[in-house]
């Protein structure tokens, strides 16, 4: 009876040593407690309010073309409205343009977010792989995203080259 007592917990201990280890961190929490984080947010808010400042006054402006036409469109010709209204069109377009460079996906905030934030969720990142490094975890997920995301997993639990050569190709000769 020793001996299946014995044996079941060394299964068991055995089973245990060859466990993966798992833990989470709150990146959203732990960048609203840095610092250099608050003032980054703290000048793209800055940023932000300055272009949207500049939007506004472009389509006031608009507005103001816009209405000062209307009141003025029975005394006009043909041709002067068609000239007024080309001009409103014109202004629109390049209002809509200088938003789209300011907020769009390319735009001078997106540009400026990056080269704030991403030097401090880079930081951050390799701090959690070094914690996990040396906690000899395999994967850390992070709580505060909105569907679980893996930010660090031990290249150990890699599979995507054994998925690669199992569909009978080379590892990296797939581009």
């Amino acid at each position: 009876m020793k001996r299946v007592i014995l044996i079941g917990f060394l299964a068991f201990a055995s089973f245990g040593a060859f466990a993966q280890k798992f833990a989470y961190v709150d990146t959203e929490y732990i960048l609203k407690n840095l610092p250099e984080y608050k003032s980054s947010q703290n000048q793209l808010n800055v940023l932000s309010e300055q272009l949207q400042k500049e939007v506004d006054a472009n389509f006031a402006a608009i507005d103001k073309m816009y209405k000062a036409y209307q009141a003025d469109q029975v005394l006009l010709t043909d041709d002067m409205r068609k000239r007024r209204e080309n001009d409103i069109i014109l202004k629109e377009k390049e209002a809509k343009d200088f938003q789209r460079q300011k907020f769009g996906p390319d735009g001078e905030l997106f540009q400026a977010r990056t080269k704030l934030l991403k030097p401090i969720q880079d930081k951050v990142t390799q701090v959690i792989s070094d914690l996990a490094k040396s906690k000899f975890l395999d994967f850390i997920f992070d709580k505060s995203s909105e569907s679980t995301m893996m930010i660090y997993s031990s290249s150990n639990y890699d599979l995507s080259n054994d998925v690669i050569i199992r569909l009978g190709y080379k590892p990296a000769t797939v581009k």
